[in-house]
């Protein structure tokens, strides 16, 4: 399904900025975007059906929709669920819906964007490379998308640990500079993937 432009609507500026590093390397000059970040992701979430809405009106056939918001501590199922049936009202076709012609797809970073750094410790590592290289083999950092008690906060001890960002992690700094490193195709996160691969469906 070839697409010509993605809109994508994110939560915060933190991922704007690392999706503007990352989708050209992905995408290369196939596929053009735009990203329109949100004051967070209730101000997404509550504005989501006019934007939609608005959209429904006038998107252009080989135009695609992507909708990224943080799970933070909701039901993954039940979160994707609103967001699909928020699209479907507003008259679009969602992925989800199994339509070969979707205009829309909802993606959840689980739990937060810095799950996405995990996912790629090398990365972490060559940007900032006083931090340990043994933390993906660590029980609580295995696995990018279960690591308890909020990922950015984890994500900024392990960067204070190792000397980095002691006033409080930059959080715009670090995705800008991890969306120039990550190695997307093989990013150990899995909710990752399912973004990655949904985008690079479109090409």
């Amino acid at each position: 399904m070839n697409a010509g432009h993605l809109e994508i609507l994110v939560e915060e500026p933190s991922m704007e900025a690392f999706l503007r590093e990352l989708l050209p390397r992905m995408l290369g000059d196939k596929v053009s975007f735009e990203i329109y970040p949100f004051q967070c992701k209730d101000d997404l979430l509550s504005k989501l059906s006019s934007r939609l809405r608005g959209y429904s009106a006038w998107l252009p056939a080989d135009w695609r929709i992507v909708v990224v918001v943080d799970r933070d501590n909701e039901d993954c199922y039940k979160l994707k669920q609103r967001l699909d049936d928020i699209v479907l009202r507003e008259g679009l076709r969602t992925r989800s819906s199994g339509s070969a012609r979707w205009q829309v797809v909802n993606r959840i970073a689980i739990e937060e964007l810095e799950a996405w750094y995990f996912g790629d410790w090398d990365a972490v590592k060559h940007i900032y490379p006083r931090v340990s290289a043994n933390v993906p083999q660590k029980e609580a950092f295995r696995d990018p998308d279960a690591i308890s008690g909020g990922t950015w906060e984890a994500f900024e001890r392990l960067m204070k640990k190792a000397g980095y960002f002691e006033g409080g992690l930059r959080k715009i700094e670090a995705a800008r500079q991890l969306g120039r490193q990550i190695d997307w195709q093989r990013n150990s996160s899995l909710s990752f993937q399912y973004f990655r691969d949904a985008v690079l469906e479109v090409m």
